[in-house]
């Protein structure tokens, strides 16, 4: 196994995360926010996937698929492309609501689907593609960091997931 096979093994392996922490949920669920400030499921889920497809897209030099499918509108979320939740407040978390939890799962494997295809023709892992940081980042290691990115929020949504439910994940 080459390491673009392990980084398509590893991007491969998020939608899952996600729709195990969304398999079955109510719009409650999906909405609440521990202790009334925390990130709901929807916020953490739409956050993995916006991350992903925006660091993404400025690595590749593609359209984000946000834009490009048009997913604000699908999702009913009025955010534009520099919007991915970093920085949002209480607020901005609570106002984020979705009708249809199976469309966050849909965006996110559409932006999977775009890194798995970035991955089939991707240039070489160790070119230097971030000299903001030192050590400069490479490929490879921006590439980790956005399936690191997406992981561990997934990991989040099924944490709260519990926190905010008698639901339990099987393990």
């Amino acid at each position: 196994m080459d390491a673009f096979e392990i980084l398509v093994e590893a991007a491969g392996r998020i939608p899952g995360a996600a729709q195990q922490a969304l398999s079955g949920i109510d719009s409650h669920t999906l909405h609440s926010q521990p202790a009334g400030r925390g990130n709901s499921i929807a916020w953490l889920v739409w956050h993995a996937a916006r991350q992903l497809d925006a660091q993404l897209a400025a690595l590749s030099g593609d359209d984000q698929v946000w834009s490009r499918d048009d997913w604000s509108q699908r999702l009913g979320i009025d955010r534009g492309p520099q919007q991915i939740g970093f920085g949002d407040s209480v607020a901005e978390v609570a106002a984020l609501r979705v009708s249809d939890p199976t469309l966050l799962t849909a965006y996110l494997e559409a932006a999977v689907a775009a890194l798995v295809d970035y991955l089939a023709t991707a240039p070489a892992l160790d070119e230097v593609v971030d000299t903001r940081w030192d050590p400069p980042v490479t490929r490879g290691v921006r590439l980790v960091s956005i399936i690191d990115d997406a992981v561990a929020h997934l990991g989040q949504a099924a944490y709260v997931r519990g926190v905010v439910s008698d639901w339990n994940i099987g393990y």
